[in-house]
């Protein structure tokens, strides 16, 4: 896991107790997807989920989204499964809408797209699944 700042075991537990709105970019309707498992584990455990995926109208039964602009209540985490060349665009809207986290969950990364959130006062954390270390760190 590489996050930007680093963030020792200490400060990420307290940032998933802290946190409780996660927008999930490329979440699919799928059962059978990573995303939809990460989701539903996230939701499972009393987080919000929303998801972003133009092509489907609701998932985990929420309403989706086309993108992270048309959400409309502020967003603490920004959960990325999209191809690593999809990352700036999706940091530069994490940026715009005030996310305060942008999570790459594991074999993502794209260190322009770190870069960004970063210098705008993001938590970035590249190729780390949120399941695992919502397990690992406060696992219920």
């Amino acid at each position: 896991m590489i996050t930007s700042p680093p963030l020792d075991d200490t400060e990420l537990r307290n940032l998933l107790e802290r946190v409780r709105i996660i927008a999930v970019v490329g979440l699919s309707a799928d059962a059978a997807k990573d995303s939809y498992r990460v989701a539903s584990y996230l939701k499972l455990h009393g987080y919000r989920i929303i998801p972003v995926n133009p092509g489907v109208k609701e998932i985990l039964g929420e309403t989706s989204y086309p993108d992270l602009k048309s959400i409309p209540e502020l967003i603490d985490v920004v959960d990325v499964f999209r191809r690593p060349e999809f990352l700036p665009g999706v940091a530069d809207e994490a940026v715009a809408v005030g996310a305060k986290v942008l999570w790459m969950q594991l074999g993502i990364r794209n260190d322009d797209a770190a870069q960004k959130a970063s210098s705008a006062g993001m938590t970035v954390v590249q190729d780390a699944c949120l399941l695992q270390e919502h397990a690992r760190l406060i696992g219920k």
